[in-house]
């Protein structure tokens, strides 16, 4: 399951992010500005949050993951390929929306599964490899490496065109190796309780109702901090290409060179930050880390080297690992199981819906008046704030609150 949820969720952000890498590509022969690419990196946000909320609420009804699991990497593959045959704008903006939608149902349904099926001592670790170290290694280290060059030798449709194979592949792994978890099943709960799987002390699995969850102080809390590290991310992910590109000048090579010290830290971080969360603590590890991470859009200012930028990127680049503990370990370790995608879905709904959508198209207007600096300047701004909100956490991790290992 770890296998396959890994892929899958890795090849999410390839297709999420291939916009991204290609817009250097496109922009001009559709006649596009700034701020029409933050609304192309924005626009999968929005219906990321509103099929995130959605579908982890009908999952949470239905207790079935799987069937949904095969319908979204079906339907996002599709569109995602379709963003080949664009002519303009309007198209394009169509397509990713719906291929946002779909992609936004994955997370809600994966890390529940991933969740009751790790041990307390490996849980972080395990939803940090299916959240943060995929994305980094599909998305961020062979994202640009990939769709660049295929966008050099083929063309940037040829780009978009090729991810119907992976993703095709991906839908029949699912299909095969991935068992159907029911997160209610009265078998699942009693081995669940025997295993020593997340649950909300003195809750009776049933008592709590949804509203009472959001208003848990770490419910509330990773709410607001979803929206400024998505701000954080989406901000750098649609901008750092173009400034690279239009600002420092970066041919092709240089520039997929240097962002996949992103995808590098993705990787190693993606899975350190929760696993080392498991040992120190969540609260900790979200204030460390995300302090790190304030420093990587001023490294895209401030530094004029590829090889000097691939390596601060490396060591900065930290966010994707906190994004674990708030949108999935933090919550699911506050909230009783059967609401526990629903809650999953609401913090990244949020996020994604005001950080994800609203501010890379705020960045891309005032990048428009007053340059590109700006937009790394806001993504740096926003993990500053998510540094003071995660003062505010109580600690959930098994190790810290007294729950054996």
């Amino acid at each position: 399951m770890l296998a396959v949820l890994f892929a899958t969720f890795g090849f999410v952000f390839f297709d999420r992010l291939a916009l991204n890498y290609l817009s250097p590509f496109f922009k001009d022969e559709l006649g596009l500005d700034n701020s029409d690419i933050g609304l192309l990196g924005g626009i999968p946000a929005l219906t990321w949050a509103l099929a995130g909320l959605s579908m982890g609420y009908l999952s949470d009804r239905k207790d079935r993951r799987k069937p949904f699991l095969i319908g979204a990497i079906v339907v996002f593959t599709l569109f995602s390929a379709m963003s080949g045959l664009v002519g303009g704008l309007a198209s394009l903006l169509l397509l990713r929306a719906i291929m946002g939608g779909a992609e936004g149902a994955v997370l809600p349904l994966a890390q529940p599964m991933m969740i009751y099926s790790s041990s307390p001592r490996r849980r972080g670790l395990n939803m940090g490899l299916v959240q943060g170290s995929s994305a980094g290694l599909l998305g961020g280290i062979l994202g640009p490496i990939v769709t660049v060059q295929l966008a050099e030798a083929f063309g940037w449709r040829a780009a978009f065109l090729a991810t119907v194979v992976p993703g095709t592949l991906l839908a029949l792994l699912v299909l095969k190796f991935v068992r159907d978890l029911r997160l209610q099943d009265p078998a699942t709960i009693a081995q669940d309780d025997a295993d020593g799987a997340p649950s909300v002390p003195g809750d009776d699995r049933a008592s709590m109702r949804f509203v009472d969850a959001v208003r848990t102080r770490n419910v509330l809390v990773c709410l607001v901090i979803a929206i400024f590290y998505l701000t954080w991310f989406t901000t750098t992910q649609t901008f750092a290409p173009l400034y690279l590109s239009e600002v420092k000048g970066f041919d092709g090579g240089q520039l997929s060179f240097a962002l996949t010290g992103i995808g590098i830290a993705w990787v190693i971080w993606g899975a350190l930050v929760p696993g080392i969360s498991d040992r120190i603590g969540r609260k900790p590890a979200m204030i460390g880390f995300t302090s790190l991470a304030v420093l990587a859009p001023l490294a895209v200012i401030g530094i004029d080297s590829p090889v000097l930028l691939f390596l601060a990127l490396a060591v900065t680049y930290t966010g994707l690992g906190c994004f674990t503990l708030l949108m999935a370990t933090i919550p699911a370790e506050t909230v009783p199981r059967h609401l526990v995608a629903t809650c999953l879905g609401l913090i990244m709904g949020v996020g994604e819906v005001v950080g994800g959508f609203i501010a890379p198209w705020l960045a891309g207007r005032l990048s428009d008046s007053f340059g590109l600096q700006v937009s790394m300047l806001i993504s740096s701004g926003a993990a500053l704030v998510v540094v003071l909100l995660a003062f505010a956490l109580k600690e959930t991790a098994p190790a810290r609150v007294g729950v054996s290992a």
